[in-house]
C-alpha cells in the first residue's frame, strides 16, 4: 500500500505539474480535476458490483497493471515530447476509470487479511499511509521533477503501482463467499434495498457525503485564504495544508492505539459536528481576525477531527457490512468520495455571491447540521458500539464477519 499510494499521490502531482507545463491555464487543471472524477460517479457501483462478483485479488492485480500501463505511457510520451494536454486528460480519464474498480476491490479484500478485532487499528494505519504520504510523496515528486524531469517522476509512480500488483499476487486467501449471481441491473438494486432498509448505512454514507460535497471544498479555495485574506503566498497556502494534514496524521495514530471504542457513534457524531465548526471557525476568522497563527491552529484541529470521524465511519461500514455485499456498499461509499471536485465546483459558484469565507463556512455548517440532525437522531448510529460488538462476537464465533449484527439485518 505504501508504494501504490505514494505512486498515486506521485502521479496526481505530475500530471497536475504537467498540464500546467503544457497550457499555463488554471482552467485545465479543473478539466483535469473533472476528467478524474467523472469515471467515479458513473462507475464506481459497477466497480463494487465486481467486486462481490470476481475474485477480488485478481481484481486488484488487473487494475493495478493497467494504472502502470497508462502511468508509463504518458511517461513515455512525456520522454519523447510529444505528449499534449489532450493525452493528459485522456489518461486522467482512464485512470480514474481504473481506480472505480480497484478501490472496491481493495475495500472488500481487506477485511479478509486480518483478525476483524482489531478493524480499527487496522483502518487507521491503512489511512496512516495516505495521511504520510499526502505530506511526503508530492515533495519527493517535485524533487525528482526538478533534477530529473517530469517523465521521471511518473516513471516511479509506475514502479508504485507494480509493486502492489506484484504483492497482492503473491497473496493467499482463503475462498470467499459469493452471493448467489444474477443481472448487473437486479445485483445493484440489491444494494440500494439494503441500504435503505439498514438506515446505518444510509446514515453513515450520508456523512461521507456531506464530508466530501461540503466539507472537503475548502481545500479547492485554499490559494483564496492564503494569497487574497491571509496574504501568505504560495509557501503559506502549503503550511496549511500540511497543517491539516499533519493533524489528520496523529489522529490516526491515537485511533490505530485505541481497539474499537465502545463510544464509537458518539466519536462519529462529535468529530464530524467538531469538524464543521472547526472549519468555519477557521474560515470565519481568516476574514474577519486575519491572524495567520489563528489559522494554523484551526486548520490543524480541522485535520484531526475529520480524521477520527471519517476512520470510524469507514471501520464501522467494514465491521457490518456482510461479505457478499461488501463490494457493492463500499462501491457506494467510493462514489461519495468522487463527488468531491463538484463540491468544490459548487462553494467556487457560491463564493462568487457571498465571498470564498461565507462559502466555506456554509459547508462546514453543513457538516455539523447533518450530524446532529440524521445522525444524533438515528439510534442505530448512537449505540454504534453495541452493534459492533456484536458484529465482532460473530466474528470471533467463527463466521468470519459474514453477517453483521442482528439487529440492523432486521432493519430496527
Amino acid at each position: 500500500m505504501l508504494a501504490a499510494v505514494s505512486g498515486f499521490q506521485m502521479f496526481h502531482f505530475a500530471q497536475i505539474w504537467l498540464m500546467y507545463q503544457l497550457t499555463s491555464s488554471p482552467l485545465y487543471l479543473g478539466y483535469v480535476a473533472a476528467a478524474i472524477a467523472v469515471p467515479g460517479i458513473l462507475l464506481n457501483l459497477f466497480g463494487g458490483l465486481l467486486a462481490d462478483k470476481l475474485d477480488n485479488r485478481r481484481l486488484i492485480v488487473v487494475t493495478e497493471l493497467l494504472a502502470a500501463g497508462l502511468v508509463f505511457l504518458l511517461a513515455t510520451l512525456t520522454l519523447f515530447g510529444v505528449v499534449n494536454k489532450w493525452h493528459v486528460l485522456i489518461i486522467a480519464f482512464l485512470a480514474g476509470g481504473v481506480d472505480t474498480f480497484n478501490q472496491p476491490a481493495r475495500q472488500a479484500l481487506f477485511p479478509h487479511l486480518i483478525d476483524r478485532r482489531v478493524m480499527l487499528s487496522a483502518v487507521a494505519l491503512n489511512s496512516a499511509i495516505w495521511q504520510g504520504t499526502r505530506i511526503v510523496a508530492p515533495a519527493v515528486a517535485g524533487v525528482i521533477i526538478a533534477v530529473a524531469g517530469t517523465e521521471a517522476s511518473l516513471y516511479v509512480a509506475a514502479a508504485g503501482f507494480l509493486t502492489m500488483a506484484a504483492v497482492i499476487y503473491g497473496l493467499r486467501i482463503p475462498p470467499i463467499a459469493r452471493g448467489a449471481p444474477g443481472s448487473a441491473a437486479h445485483e445493484m438494486l440489491e444494494g440500494l434495498k439494503f441500504i435503505r432498509k439498514n438506515s446505518i448505512f444510509s446514515s453513515l454514507l450520508g456523512m461521507t457525503f456531506f464530508n466530501s460535497f461540503f466539507g472537503m471544498a475548502y481545500v479547492m479555495l485554499m490559494p483564496v485564504f492564503a494569497v487574497d485574506i491571509l496574504k501568505v503566498g504560495a509557501e503559506g497556502q502549503g503550511l496549511l495544508l500540511s497543517l491539516g494534514g499533519v493533524g489528520a496524521l496523529l489522529a490516526t495514530f491515537w485511533l490505530s492505539s485505541r481497539g474499537n471504542v465502545s463510544y464509537k457513534g458518539l466519536l462519529i457524531i462529535g468529530g464530524a459536528v467538531m469538524f464543521g465548526l472547526s472549519l468555519a471557525a477557521f474560515a470565519l476568522t481568516s476574514r474577519f481576525v486575519g491572524y495567520y497563527s489563528l489559522a494554523l491552529a484551526l486548520m490543524f484541529v480541522v485535520g484531526v477531527c475529520n480524521s477520527v470521524y471519517m476512520i470510524s465511519i469507514q471501520t464501522s461500514l467494514q465491521m457490518l457490512i456482510p461479505d457478499g455485499m461488501r463490494g457493492r456498499i463500499m462501491g457506494f461509499y467510493g462514489m461519495t468520495w468522487s463527488i468531491m471536485p463538484l463540491g468544490g465546483m459548487q462553494a467556487g459558484a457560491l463564493a462568487n455571491f457571498v465571498t470564498a469565507p461565507f462559502a466555506i463556512a456554509v459547508g462546514g455548517l453543513a457538516v455539523a447540521a447533518y450530524a446532529l440532525g440524521p445522525g444524533l437522531l438515528n439510534r442505530q448510529v448512537r449505540n454504534l458500539g453495541t452493534l459492533l460488538r456484536q458484529a465482532e462476537r460473530s466474528a470471533a464465533a467463527g463466521d468470519s464477519g459474514r453477517r453483521v449484527a442482528p439487529s440492523v439485518v432486521d432493519g430496527s
